[in-house]
């Protein structure tokens, strides 16, 4: 059984197109924790989502993960935004960055200041 189209061409592998790089978030509870799972790139114009996300989860939700694993770009926009909502709403960890975006945390000491560790299962724990 082939996995081409009608017309013999095989359809593109979603891993190397451009949809894949498309900001998109998911969420659910953990443990009693939100977990916000952030995929694709992210700037001035998905973070309005990033956003409503985490508004959304502070007024229930005492702690907030938002999970960057699947994170691929990040702007100053959405730094921003964590910093902010770190700082105003409730208690926010970042799991498992991305090296390129671990490494704008440090340059910029954000590091310093946002709760990040390695993985979902250690930002959910006490």
């Amino acid at each position: 059984m082939s996995s081409a189209n009608g017309n013999g061409q095989q359809p593109p592998d979603p891993a190397l197109s451009h949809a894949a790089s498309l900001p998109r978030l998911s969420q659910r509870e953990q443990d009693g924790v939100w977990v916000i799972a952030v995929h694709g790139d992210f700037d001035a114009d998905s973070s309005p989502a990033l956003a409503k996300a985490l508004d959304a989860a502070a007024r229930t939700y005492p702690r907030v993960v938002v999970d960057a694993t699947g994170m691929t770009f990040a702007d100053s926009t959405v730094l921003n935004l964590l910093l902010k909502f770190n700082l105003t709403t409730t208690e926010l960890r970042v799991a498992g960055p991305a090296q390129p975006f671990l490494r704008v945390l440090e340059l910029t000491g954000a590091d310093r200041v946002l709760d990040i560790r390695p993985t979902v299962d250690d930002a959910v724990k006490s």
